[in-house]
């Protein structure tokens, strides 16, 4: 009698591990296949432009602060060897645009300097980002 009632005990039981490997092949999928935000790592005041449109994509995201600085995936970077990171950003995803958040009281020279940068390395699609007025 009693090896009955533990055969059947055995037998009842619920094998988990199939559904834990599809979990965890959906859970490896989603993060493999998602698009993260990319930022430059600054937040800076954007002009105001009554004919800004909303760009969806902007791969490469280059921030220049009010003292001038240059900020790009999240750290500062020199004006010279800015030419080098878009190349190499610009490698990883030969589609990708760039897109210039300069603040409003950066200097005129130096976003001249970084949008030079940028074409030099072979991006076409250069943009400006800018507050849209309402």
């Amino acid at each position: 009698m009693r090896r009955r009632r533990q055969r059947q005990e055995v037998a009842s039981e619920v094998n988990l591990t199939p559904m834990l490997d599809v979990v965890f092949i959906m859970l490896i999928f989603f993060i493999v296949t998602a698009s993260f935000v990319k930022e430059s790592g600054i937040d800076v005041t954007r002009p105001p432009a009554a004919t800004a449109t909303r760009k969806e994509r902007g791969n490469i995201l280059i921030a220049i602060t009010a003292n001038d600085q240059v900020w790009m995936d999240r750290r500062q970077v020199d004006p010279r060897a800015l030419r080098a990171n878009i190349e190499r950003m610009h490698a990883e995803n030969p589609q990708g645009s760039v897109v210039i958040q300069a603040d409003t009281k950066s200097t005129n020279g130096l976003l001249v300097k970084v949008m030079d940068a940028a074409r030099l390395s072979g991006v076409d699609s250069v943009s400006l980002a800018a507050e849209a007025v309402q």
